[in-house]
């Protein structure tokens, strides 16, 4: 038995490779090929654009697939939801569509844009946005540069965006947030009722998860005696409690933890000002909750 997965070709995809590779399956492609191999010799991998994801895993050509919850939406199609994995192009966070228009425009909501032209990549999510507010608008299709087309070629579009500083670069101003997207693993409904697929596609999701747990944290191993613990483990932040073991001279322990990366630089010092000794900071590929 192998497992078609789907992988996200464009704009995430470096960041999908990555999370694989962390998660320790290593997808290798090739430049000339949209077939690509792993070291799972149970998984093969097809590059595929994340707008056309669902389509393939809805119609059984992929058992799984990652791409955004956006394009879920907008394909319409009955896919299983397996976990949402929230990392983007540039950041480990979520994405938004917004509605924006030039910063110097009159428009200020919605219902300002009756009769206008809206152009988008998200066709039949934006249609269905403004016609749940009663806004009649022409939307158009955007093939990319959607950012520049306002005010001369559409009053206002519907992008995604991370940071709005491409927006800001083209002078527009946002008006609203018409969805929050991120990135997740879906699945074909009948190899979801497969038990060997299923499982499959299930021990992919905690490994992927797994990764994910572990960006920006970093495990932290120490000794301290029994009457300076109690100073220790108040500085110590976890993800439950520290785990703390005795040691083979009974007047001490051992503690680990996990923290986040960021905050090493000032609480390894104080650990130091609180008895702590041996104090070893280490990389974490994966944390499985």
């Amino acid at each position: 038995m192998k497992l078609r997965l789907g992988i996200p070709k464009g704009s995430l995809q470096e960041a999908t490779l990555s999370l694989f590779t962390r998660a320790g399956l290593r997808v290798y492609t090739s430049a000339r090929s949209y077939v690509a191999t792993t070291d799972d010799p149970e998984i093969e991998c097809l590059l595929i654009r994340a707008q056309e994801m669902a389509r393939y895993v809805e119609h059984g050509a992929l058992d799984a697939g990652l791409t955004g919850r956006d394009w879920v939406l907008e394909s319409g199609l009955e896919v299983v939801s397996v976990t949402d994995l929230i990392y983007a192009k540039q950041s480990m966070g979520k994405v938004k569509w917004v509605l924006a228009v030039p910063e110097d425009s009159k428009f200020q909501k919605p219902e300002d844009l009756a009769g206008r032209i809206v152009s988008t990549e998200l066709m039949s999510f934006t249609r269905n946005y403004f016609a749940r507010r009663n806004v009649p608008v022409t939307v158009e299709f955007s093939w990319g540069a959607t950012e520049v087309k306002p005010p001369l070629l559409a009053d206002a579009i519907v992008e995604v965006t991370e940071t709005g500083s491409s927006l800001r670069a083209n002078h527009l101003r946002i008006i609203e947030t018409v969805l929050e997207s991120n990135t997740q693993l879906i699945a074909n409904k009948a190899a979801w009722a497969s038990p060997e697929r299923r499982h499959k596609i299930e021990n992919l999701a905690v490994m992927l998860c797994g990764a994910m747990a572990a960006h920006g944290r970093v495990g932290l191993m120490l000794n301290v005696r029994k009457p300076d613990l109690a100073a220790v483990l108040g500085l110590l932040p976890a993800l439950k409690n520290p785990t703390v073991a005795p040691l083979a001279d009974g007047d001490w322990v051992a503690v680990n933890t996990i923290i986040e990366e960021q905050t090493a630089w000032t609480l390894i010092p104080k650990l130091k000002q609180a008895n702590a000794q041996g104090i070893v900071e280490y990389p974490l590929n994966k944390v499985v909750m």
